[in-house]
């Protein structure tokens, strides 16, 4: 109740008097004039109706008291839970503020006791001031918890793909951070630059934004994470995110359906990262399978399998002549014609069937790194059929 000694008291008690109608009428407005408001289930609108409320009463003790400090937002927007942040926009919060402060200004004339009306419209507009000023707080805090929160979350997904534990647990977390299953998905490896992560995580997410990509990023140690959805072309995704990368090689691994199988992207991103230092003139980006000798020397047993799998293999299915001639030819240091000699055929034979080799592996062995990709499979395969020999 108003002291006997203020100032204003029968404007107090007027106001207090009246808080009951003024809030019924803010929720009248707002059902009137705010689309998003009817759209809200009930639940939702009781809570705000709760916080018309609670913010024509700490006017009313504002007015009381205008000299004390207020908490404010607490007063206001405590009144309903955490998650109306989340249920309604900083713009219609804004809306909702504003639709309750013109309904109290519409009624100062009656609200206020004769001669206190230019009084009460002054408080009302330093009112108006703080609790936007209020209103900004709250989003603010809610986004700063919200920003945590999805950070944390990333990092457990990203771990989760890099670690090979990957599952459905994990899916649903990126599904919360707005991971909308892309078809096409591949992780990218780097080491991360010195400073702020949170600088070069921002970075990554605007360089995918403008490359159209989806993207699941974190610094975990010294390596820069980052996988990526939406594209077929996991080195066209590579050189639209370097620029974050720090100086050394950047690896991406290969095109896998979805986030399940993001795991065996990142093991040959990594396993690519770790054996990048074999090839001093890799390019940069590079490609995990154009890594495949080198990791398959450092022992990555995924790039020994796929060697033996998609080069030996095929060629030994397509004939021994093809197998026998490519390894004449590497053994020759490449050249036609004394290989043509080691077979006793002629040399248009060896390019013919050298073709052959190209055409069913996808390896030139007239190129260099090709070359050496393809001697490397030979005597891998090689070792198995040895080790499968009895």
């Amino acid at each position: 109740m108003p002291t006997p000694d203020h100032p204003h008291t029968a404007t107090l008690r007027r106001l207090e008097k009246s808080s009951g109608s003024l809030a019924a009428q803010a929720i009248t407005r707002m059902d009137e004039t705010l689309p998003w408001y009817r759209a809200m289930p009930p639940e939702n609108r009781s809570w705000i109706g709760l916080v018309a409320q609670a913010g024509i009463a700490a006017f009313t003790e504002w007015f009381r008291h205008p000299d004390a400090p207020q908490a404010i937002s607490t007063d206001v927007f405590g009144t309903a839970p955490r998650e109306l942040t989340r249920a309604i926009t900083l713009r219609q919060t804004v809306e909702m503020v504003r639709t309750t402060i013109e309904v109290m200004e519409s009624a100062i004339d009656e609200v206020a006791a004769p001669g206190d009306e230019g009084i009460l419209r002054e408080a009302l507009l330093v009112y108006a001031r703080e609790i936007a000023f209020a209103t900004a707080q709250v989003y603010a805090q809610a986004a700063e918890a919200r920003g945590a929160w999805d950070a944390r979350l990333e990092s457990l997904v990203v771990n989760a793909v890099l670690s090979g534990e990957a599952d459905e647990g994990a899916v649903s977390r990126a599904s919360a951070l707005g991971w909308n299953a892309p078809e096409h998905v591949c992780v990218v490896l780097g080491t991360a630059p010195d400073g702020d992560s949170e600088l070069t995580v921002e970075a990554i997410r605007r360089a995918a934004r403008h490359a159209k990509l989806q993207v699941l990023t974190g610094v975990l140690g010294a390596r820069l994470v980052v996988i990526a959805g939406g594209s077929d072309s996991p080195l066209a995704v590579a050189k639209s995110l370097i620029g974050p990368f720090a100086a050394g090689p950047v690896v991406a691994g290969p095109v896998v359906p979805d986030l399940l199988a993001a795991t065996r992207s990142a093991q040959a991103a990594a396993a690519g990262l770790k054996a990048c230092s074999a090839w001093q003139d890799a390019p940069r980006p590079v490609l995990a399978d154009d890594l495949l000798p080198e990791r398959a020397i450092a022992g990555d047993p995924s790039a020994r399998e796929q060697l033996v799998e998609e080069i030996y293999r095929p060629l030994e299915e397509a004939g021994s002549a093809l197998l026998e001639t490519l390894a004449v030819y590497l053994e020759q240091a490449s050249s036609l014609e004394g290989a043509a000699r080691m077979l006793f055929v002629h040399p248009n034979t060896v390019r013919y069937r050298l073709r052959r080799v190209t055409d069913v592996t996808g390896w030139s062995p007239s190129d260099v790194r090709s070359a050496f990709t393809l001697r490397i499979a030979l005597i891998l395969g090689r070792l198995v059929d040895g080790d499968l020999q009895p």
